[in-house]
């Protein structure tokens, strides 16, 4: 049963700042025409939260983004006073990084993948941190923005939908659930873009509860492909 289990101290006065949602576009991005979904813009009305995204959002590459797994991007506001110092040029508003929840309170560097939370009458639970692609860079116009989301190691967390609801600007959100065997997603975050794969942390990763699926066959299959080396 999901309960509450008292107060967090890593995690006071969390709520939502803003809700962004968007449709699928078609931009140019060097040579070619890309179709992407990561411009969103907020919305002031409350939304649905569905198993597979908000009302009023779609993924445009299934293969890569949205699916159970990754319904909703939650993003922390807080970072955004980094990014303008990193890109004072750059347009900031809210749901800048494609995120449908934008926070505040919850930190990517403590939350951990299953951790459950509650946002307005939904249940979410924390499934892994964002991996940067092309079309991040696509949304910044620079070239070097996936380099620099990967140096700041400011990810953010996707959500799985545990049980569908409604939520809007201003709700609180509260995590119910803290899951036993823990891992950041700045931790996980780290383990893709490690130099040295640290297979250690990798099992790890594969024992815990609510990671994606996607990252789960990916981390088996080179722990698998390790063991046969020997290593």
């Amino acid at each position: 049963m999901i309960g509450k289990k008292g107060p967090d101290p890593f995690f006071v006065g969390m709520r939502i700042v803003s809700v962004n949602v968007g449709l699928p576009r078609e931009i140019e991005w060097g040579d070619k025409r890309v179709l992407t979904s990561i411009f969103k813009a907020p919305v002031a009305s409350r939304v649905a939260v569905r198993k597979h995204n908000l009302d009023g959002d779609r993924q445009s590459d299934l293969t890569v983004h949205g699916g159970p797994d990754k319904a909703v991007y939650g993003y922390p506001s807080e970072h955004y006073a980094y990014w303008r110092g990193e890109l004072p040029d750059a347009d900031l508003g809210w749901g800048a990084f494609g995120e449908n929840l934008t926070t505040q309170g919850l930190d990517d560097a403590e939350l951990s993948i299953g951790d459950i939370v509650r946002a307005g009458s939904s249940l979410l639970m924390v499934t892994q941190p964002r991996i940067p692609c092309y079309k991040l860079a696509a949304r910044f116009g620079r070239a070097d923005m996936v380099k620099r989301f990967a140096a700041a190691r400011r990810p953010g967390f996707y959500f799985s939908v545990v049980e569908e609801g409604e939520l809007g600007v201003g709700d609180a959100i509260e995590v119910v659930d803290r899951a036993t065997d823990r891992m950041s997603l700045r931790d996980l975050f780290d383990v893709f873009f490690a130099t040295t794969p640290d297979f250690d942390v990798m099992r790890r990763a594969l024992a815990l509860r609510g990671l994606a699926e996607v990252w789960r066959t990916e981390l088996a299959a080179i722990l698998a492909k390790a063991e046969r080396a020997g290593a």
